[in-house]
């Protein structure tokens, strides 16, 4: 691969400028936990739509659907368009919810309905996938960097990560916001840009794309059958149900852009608005994978390149100076503002669901400086397993960021469900799900994964007894069972006393009464 031009670091050199200029633009108001986390009022809808859209897309988006468009056909985009048909039936309840009965921590809710063992379940839940999420996030863009130029991988996952801490240390939640907005109008302009490119390059232009893309099934979304123990539409579909409500009704990230809004109808806006211009930005990276297929089966690629490394290996091959220091610093900028919304929801919960509850009744500069630590202490963890995934490769990374999703995310979208829709589910009931929830998807995984990459044998081998349907299908069950065995449970102890506002059926007839929706 050629070596970058001086433009080209110029440009990158400058978007990270930016970057930091932005942070320490709203320092001087960072002066409270609320301005520090949630800022409520300062943002336009539009802004708040774009942060959803920044906080959605990383470099996962900018290298893992383009090596996915590239292996395979469309069939994992199906999780994304989930999303839109779920959220315009639930975010109309979901927001003014969240905005009336929680402070700052999404979690608060699922104690005031179902005790502290539900809270701290689903917060520490959070708190492991984040973690996950943010090492693989930093893992990929360090290893595309380090691979397009001669950079050491190490040394550039240092120094994003320290401009991380910086960005958020010093501007809060008004920096991170800002800079999704600004990261949006990169994220939009860098794949157009390829898109014109690829098909410009390709002999045949769309026309041909399309016709070798179809005869390689590298388009539509199959296998269409109802089979559970592969990956088909069928199993997208569920699972990307269940992602939606998750997402949007249970993760912290998202939850506290409702919360940002300065009004009900504001933070539906965002919502609606941040989904709408994900999906045709997944859509769209997507396509630039279909493209490198029909691109490079024209013109052949180097012996041995792995899916990950065809994007990075066109860019520096295919578009010319300036456009690559450009589309090199929106897949740097797309990264840093999705860790920056993780991270300042990690702070966030790291406050509100436990440094409050050991630290009761304190200031609220102690507060404010408990969160600023925590900043600084998940940028540093997070740059520690993003190096071990550097150490380890991509096999080790896909094994653990597995890992800790099916152990330990299981079931949180079945005890919001039971939470809000059932008057009767308590929480011993809920609790006895969690517990059968956790042990099964340990039975699932074990019983499923093989324990080498190259290995055949199962960490747990029972037999006809082990878990044979699809990973992507545990994650499906574990929700259900929360669901189901925790309604059943509940029924074998005293109902229980509900505030008005905690259950759909309560909370629609007050909502009537007070007026559903502000502003």
């Amino acid at each position: 691969m050629k070596q970058l031009h001086f433009i080209d670091y110029t440009i990158i050199s400058l978007v990270l400028g930016i970057t930091l200029f932005l942070g320490f633009r709203f320092a001087k108001r960072q002066k409270s936990t609320e301005s520090f986390f949630l800022s409520k009022g300062h943002f336009p809808s539009w802004a708040l739509g774009l942060s959803l859209l920044a906080t959605l897309i990383s470099s996962v988006t900018f290298l893992g659907y383009p090596a996915q468009g590239f292996t395979s056909n469309w069939i994992l985009l199906v999780q994304g368009l989930m999303v839109p048909v779920v959220l315009v039936f639930v975010v109309w309840f979901i927001v003014p919810l969240y905005r009336r009965v929680i402070g700052l921590s999404t979690y608060e809710y699922f104690e005031k309905r179902f005790g502290l063992f539900a809270r701290y379940y689903s917060s520490s839940s959070f708190v492991l996938r984040q973690f996950a999420g943010m090492g693989t996030v930093l893992f990929l863009l360090s290893a595309a960097i380090g691979s397009i130029t001669s950079l050491n991988p190490f040394v550039v996952l240092a120094v994003v990560s320290l401009i991380l801490i910086i960005v958020n240390l010093k501007g809060g939640i008004q920096a991170v916001i800002w800079l999704d907005v600004f990261q949006g109008f990169m994220l939009f302009a860098s794949g157009i840009i390829c898109v014109v490119i690829l098909l410009s390059t390709i002999d045949g232009g769309w026309t041909e794309t399309i016709k070798i893309a179809s005869a390689n099934d590298r388009a539509g979304f199959g296998p269409y059958s109802f089979e559970l123990t592969q990956l088909t539409l069928f199993v997208m579909v569920i699972n990307g149900a269940f992602y939606a409500v998750q997402k949007y009704a249970t993760d912290q990230t998202v939850v506290q852009r409702y919360l940002t809004a300065k009004t009900d109808k504001s933070a539906i806006k965002a919502s609606l608005m941040g989904i709408f211009l994900a999906v045709p930005v997944w859509a769209m990276f997507m396509f630039i994978g279909t493209a490198l297929f029909v691109l490079y089966k024209q013109k052949g690629l180097p012996e041995g390149m792995r899916p990950e490394e065809v994007f990075p290996h066109f860019m520096v091959t295919q578009l010319p100076v300036g456009i690559i220091g450009f589309i090199l610093a929106a897949l740097i900028s797309a990264a840093i503002c999705s860790l920056s919304a993780d991270i300042n929801s990690l702070a966030a919960v790291g406050v509100e669901d436990y440094y409050k509850k050991i630290r009761k009744n304190r200031a609220d500069k102690e507060y404010l400086f408990a969160g600023k630590a925590m900043v600084v202490f998940a940028g540093i963890l997070s740059a520690c397993i993003g190096a071990i995934y550097l150490s380890v490769g991509n096999e080790g990374v896909l094994g653990v960021i597995f890992t800790i999703y099916a152990i330990f995310s299981g079931g949180i979208v079945g005890i919001f469900m039971l939470g809000f829709l059932s008057k009767r589910a308590n929480r011993q009931g809920v609790n006895i799900g969690i517990v059968v929830c956790i042990l099964f998807t340990a039975y699932a995984f074990l019983t499923s994964t093989p324990v080498g990459v190259n290995d055949k044998k199962l960490i747990l081998d029972l037999g006809r007894f082990n878990f044979t349907h699809h990973k992507l299908m545990l994650g499906v069950y574990s929700h259900l069972i929360v669901l189901v065995i925790g309604y059943l449970a509940s029924l074998f102890f005293p109902p229980p006393a509900i505030a008005e506002n905690l259950v759909y059926s309560r909370w629609k007839k007050a909502s009537h009464s007070n007026g559903n929706i502000t502003g």
